[in-house]
């Protein structure tokens, strides 16, 4: 069993100076990973379309099973020449009855296609899963690190507005010149204008969390320790190889193509299938009496051979098609491994780079926190310059945000290692959900029906609409401290 990690406790630490929102009852990302599992309708459809899917195993089984029928006619002649003794009116049944025996192993293989086009169905199911709940965990992170973005933003306009109206008074009295206020004029605007893009991307980030989770955010708290995070690349690429849903959708897909053009090849062969066939004729009284009986029965039952022995080349070209076709899906397994392995080890070498950027940006917040503190001290002194004080409170609000994104960063990537293994699904994240769905119970009642009338259940909306939540503002939760 490979081995597996967690983030370290430094690391979590780190996170949660930022990254945390503690209020006393808030929405945590397991509850918005929950709802996004109930109610997100990319989820919602692609399990009515892997149910579409099930029913083919019972659509191709339907080939090899008995046809029956049955036909009736009524007829009456409106107009009639000589001779006169054709009856004016008859009515007439027939039923029929016919028994695949052997069909040259089209039936057979195109079964064994469909079933495996379920199992590649399953398997792309647990990816779109996986790929709504990176998605949902992005959002989550991205309102929480917009949020802290925010913050600093407006703590940044309030420092240098006070700034500002320290230069001000400050060049009345003669102390600084017209250019240390207008150098402090220009950070304001451009911090006001920051601030103004800072919102509009938290507001975006709410709504783009709406539009997965089906409602607003709410109080959202610190997310949890992401479990089973692999000790190195080698690690992750031998868990995704093995457990990556599209990987395991690929060789599904290839496996089923393989079928079909064995199907496809049984054209040539001979089918033989026995019938059984029944007519009933009544004229209505209406024969003439020339006629010597006024109703006729007939039954007949058989075995009918069909050989094929020339069919212009489409069975050899439908052959040499599934053949190709099957050829390509081949490649695209080594395609499809090819790229799990490169977002296995990008994932895994984003995540390590942002828990040190973490610890980096941690160390030039706390930095450029003294030295602000510091210039600031200096400038009284006269030392130290208005543009000294502006040019450190920048990189005290870089550094912040650096680290608020180092912060949301590592947690997406590490989230995105886990996808890319196949171990980001509901049954990986212990969500509270209720029951959680399982495709095989649907495969299993479908693939044993025969019923022409079992027509199912309606379709119905399962997913939550968003046009009742309200337009989302860049309001921050009071007392909440990065």
């Amino acid at each position: 069993m490979p081995k597996m990690t967690r983030l370290s406790g430094a690391a979590l630490s780190t996170i949660a100076l930022t990254l945390a929102v503690q209020p006393a009852h808030g929405e945590t990302l397991q509850e918005a990973l929950a709802k996004a599992y109930v109610t997100n309708p990319t989820l919602n459809s692609a399990r009515a379309q892997l149910r579409a899917t099930d029913e083919s195993v019972v659509i191709e089984k339907s080939v090899g099973r008995p046809d029956a029928g049955v036909s009736g006619t009524y007829e009456r002649l409106i107009h009639r020449q000589l001779p006169l003794q054709t009856p004016r009116q008859s009515a007439s049944a027939t039923a029929s009855l016919s028994v695949p025996i052997y069909q040259g192993g089209t039936v057979r293989n195109a079964i064994r296609a469909a079933k495996m086009d379920v199992k590649a169905g399953q398997q792309d199911l647990r990816a779109t899963e996986s790929s709504v709940f990176s998605q949902v965990v992005a959002a989550y992170l991205d309102v929480i690190a917009n949020s802290a973005v925010v913050r600093f933003n407006r703590q940044n306009v309030e420092a240098l507005d006070v700034n500002l109206q320290a230069s001000s008074d400050r060049f009345q009295v003669g102390d600084l010149t017209r250019t240390d206020v207008a150098q402090s004029e220009s950070r304001l605007g451009l911090a006001r204008a920051n601030l103004q893009a800072a919102e509009a991307q938290l507001i975006a980030s709410k709504e783009r969390y709406i539009q997965l989770v089906g409602s607003a955010p709410d109080l959202l708290q610190t997310p949890p320790p992401l479990p089973g995070l692999p000790a190195s690349p080698d690690i992750a690429v031998q868990v995704a190889l093995q457990d990556n849903p599209d990987i395991l959708a690929a060789k599904a897909t290839s496996q089923s193509l393989h079928y079909r053009a064995n199907s496809v090849r049984g054209q040539v062969a001979p089918r033989l299938s026995t019938f059984i066939n029944g007519s009933y004729l009544d004229y209505l009284n209406s024969e003439n009496s020339a006629i010597p009986s006024g109703s006729t029965k007939s039954a007949a039952v058989g075995v009918q051979v069909t050989v094929p022995i020339y069919q212009g080349g489409r069975p050899g070209a439908q052959a040499r098609q599934a053949t190709a076709r099957e050829s390509a899906a081949l490649e695209q397994v080594i395609a499809t491994e090819r790229d799990v392995i490169s977002q296995a080890r990008a994932a895994y070498a984003s995540w390590q780079a942002s828990l040190q950027a973490i610890e980096s940006t941690h160390k030039a917040v706390s930095a450029a926190e003294l030295s602000l503190e510091g210039v600031r001290a200096e400038n009284s002194a006269g030392t130290r310059t208005i543009l000294d004080i502006l040019d450190t409170q920048r990189d005290l609000l870089n550094a912040q945000v650096q680290y608020a994104n180092a912060q949301r960063d590592a947690y997406v990537a590490g989230f995105s290692l886990l996808a890319a293994m196949g171990h980001a699904e509901a049954r990986d994240l212990n969500l509270d959900a209720g029951p959680l769905y399982d495709p095989t119970v649907h495969y299993e009642a479908a693939r044993g029906k025969f019923i022409d009338f079992d027509f199912g259940p309606k379709a119905r909306q399962v997913s939550t609409r968003t046009v009742d939540t309200a337009p989302q503002t860049a309001t921050i939760v009071p007392g909440v401290t990065p």
